[in-house]
């Protein structure tokens, strides 16, 4: 069984993988689902309460307008706490395969499920926590509450939302492993050690020796001159594909729509050209059909790694953000905004709203 088949069996590839238009697709029904609700919600209340709506408005109670965030906006408020849960996990010190499932968990809730029905904020929180057990990383829910300076009950409210959100599913594959053992090979070919594909007929000392007959890297105007050069080339572009890996690739919908083995490849591709096509060289013959086909993919994927989000907000971003959460403080449902009084509420009685907080799609 080869490592393509073992990730089509996971779940990630079966139940988060799409093509960009069914991801486009699935949230556009969740944001149009979400704003009924709220729009219902408002309504209902004006039914029965008209001050308690003036609470929420500011208005005088009679014919509200609720205006909704965009799918453009919630992708907006959604990315910035992604951007949150990595500087927060960074200060934590926590692992890079905690980070990175913390984000992936908050991408996947917000799939399905609205910032207008449950704000980022509070799903982020349960979402680290989460990310740690799923890794192997725990830490007690009260050390972890310490930190964030809230209850154990802030954390732990949302914990099933988010587990129905992510349809009980927690493993999240990533491509640091596999970015790797690709920086293994290449160290191995560097020292004659390397064996390439079957369908390569190619001895070790041949593949060293193209592998310092490559073309520079960007930036770069001479070749490897030794072996110590080629391994620190090796080195660099290992560094910062990894890089892109811990950012770019979390704050974009790569994962949703590339393998993790056309993540890593793309980063490679991105810091190194030469340097990738000469690792496939060593994969796939000339001849092969897949090599063009491969090579798109991975470019379309470059193409989505450049246009990540910058981990800091320049002045406008920060101005724009700043009008989409002031928005959505007025368009949140306001049957979901006690999440801690809502869990106690379906402790204590399971049938309520069907045992399901979940309302989008």
């Amino acid at each position: 069984m080869t490592e393509d088949d073992i990730y089509r069996r996971s779940t990630q590839y079966r139940l988060w993988s799409f093509t960009p238009e069914t991801l486009a697709s699935l949230r556009a029904t969740t944001n149009a689902t979400a704003a009924d609700s709220v729009r219902a919600a408002f309504s209902n209340l004006q039914s029965s309460s008209e001050q308690h709506v003036k609470d929420h408005t500011g208005g005088d109670g009679t014919g509200i307008e609720v205006d909704c965030l965009t799918i453009d906006e919630e992708q907006k408020i959604v990315s910035f706490y992604c951007l949150k849960t990595l500087e927060f996990v960074d200060f934590c010190e926590y692992p890079t395969n905690v980070k990175a499932t913390a984000v992936q968990y908050l991408k996947r809730f917000y799939l399905t499920n609205s910032p207008m029905t449950y704000h980022p904020k509070e799903i982020m929180r349960t979402a680290v926590y989460l990310a740690m057990k799923a890794e192997d990383s725990f830490h007690s829910v009260k050390s972890f509450a310490e930190k964030l300076d809230v209850t154990t009950e802030d954390i732990l409210a949302s914990e099933f939302l988010l587990t129905q959100g992510l349809r009980f599913t927690f493993d999240v594959r990533h491509p640091y492993h596999g970015l790797e053992g690709g920086f293994m090979e290449l160290l191995a070919f560097t020292n004659d050690q390397g064996e390439a594909g079957p369908a390569i007929n190619k001895s070790p000392k041949d593949i060293r020796d193209e592998m310092l007959d490559m073309s520079p890297p960007p930036g770069i105007s001479t070749k490897a001159k030794d072996i110590k050069e080629l391994v620190i080339r090796c080195q660099t572009a290992h560094g910062r594909a990894k890089e892109l890996l811990k950012t770019s690739a979390l704050l974009t919908d790569a994962y949703f729509l590339y393998s993790p083995s056309q993540l890593w490849l793309s980063t490679l591709l991105m810091v190194d050209e030469p340097l990738a096509r000469f690792y496939l060289d060593t994969k796939l013959p000339p001849a092969s059909d897949i090599k063009p086909k491969l090579f798109t993919v991975l470019r379309q994927c470059a193409e989505m790694l450049r246009s990540s989000p910058a981990a800091q907000p320049d002045k406008e971003e920060k101005k724009e953000l700043k009008r989409i959460q002031k928005k959505l403080e007025q368009c949140r449902n306001p049957h979901k905004l006690d999440l801690v009084g809502i869990n106690k509420a379906q402790k204590r009685d399971p049938d309520m709203d069907g045992g399901n907080g979940l309302d989008e799609n």
